[in-house]
């Protein structure tokens, strides 16, 4: 190292010890700079886990998401394409699992699992209750993200977009598609809402089992599907080196027009792009 680079390091050095120091968090504090009470050269957990020494290796170099690996120029078939590998992954078991994030209208967001249930050009389907706190959001603010994590392939898909409730004619068909055991299930629970405890759920599962073992189980109004209305869709493929690949396909705002080098024309009036990891 230069004498240079060494003085550069013992400057670093000294500074991070005078800030750390009682007497560094008095110079900041007329700054507005606030410094945590914990140890700022320890990230840990309350048990003594080295969280931060948490690294999982990704792929290598000559394993890069470039855009000659694009199956298409428009992102559905993209994602079906990896979806498909994912699906037929033995170390995947649900490749349809999928983070649902939604807010409220002023904000407050919030995130869960749910099922993919079916998709295509028009969008993104899963099914709920409609009384449950995701769908409550939904309906006052019809706008969300989906993330798909396969983490033995390093990749993910996000996807953001408006939302719409499927048809009462749809969502009663998938209904019916569904394992026995399921319907009933969603006719015991009420989403999201308080119970004193389980024997509340499992005495009304038994119920119902006895009163539709021999009938058709009747959708409940309260549930339904949903379609995410894909705007903007990021495939992520992860790098040991923390480099991860990033194409983006969304819709062109109004006036713009592709380069070639920033922004590229895709097809079925989509564009995309490379962001920065």
């Amino acid at each position: 190292m230069s004498l240079l680079g060494v003085i550069r390091f013992r400057v670093c050095v000294h500074s991070t010890k005078l800030i750390s120091s009682q007497f560094g968090r008095q110079l900041l504090q007329p700054l507005g700079i606030k410094m945590s009470d914990h140890n700022p050269t320890i990230v840990s957990s309350p048990d003594g886990m080295d969280v931060a020494a948490m690294r999982k290796k990704y792929k290598t170099g000559h394993e890069a998401f470039v855009e000659d690996h694009l199956v298409a120029k428009e992102p559905i078939e993209q994602f079906t394409d990896w979806f498909k590998t994912a699906r037929q992954l033995n170390g995947i078991e649900e490749a349809n699992a999928m983070t649902l994030a939604t807010a409220t209208k002023d904000g407050r967001p919030s995130a869960r699992w749910v099922l993919l249930k079916g998709y295509g050009k028009e969008g993104f389907k899963f099914y709920t209750n409609y009384e449950s706190r995701k769908s409550k959001e939904l309906l006052e603010n019809p706008f969300a993200c989906l993330v798909f994590y396969w983490a033995a392939l390093s990749r993910s898909v996000r996807i953001e977009g408006r939302v719409e409730k499927l048809s009462e004619e749809e969502s009663t068909q998938y209904f019916h598609s569904r394992p026995f055991d399921s319907q009933i299930g969603a006719c015991v629970s009420h989403q999201s809402t308080v119970i004193e405890s389980r024997d509340v759920l499992t005495t009304r599962d038994a119920e119902l089992k006895e009163q539709y073992k021999d009938k058709e189980v009747p959708k409940p109004d309260y549930w339904g599907g949903f379609i995410v209305i894909p705007e903007v869709v990021e495939f992520w493929q992860g790098q040991s080196n923390r480099l991860h690949d990033r194409i983006v396909f969304r819709r062109p705002q109004d006036g713009e027009t592709p380069d070639g080098k920033l922004l590229h024309q895709g097809d079925d009036g989509w564009v995309y792009t490379r962001l920065s990891p």
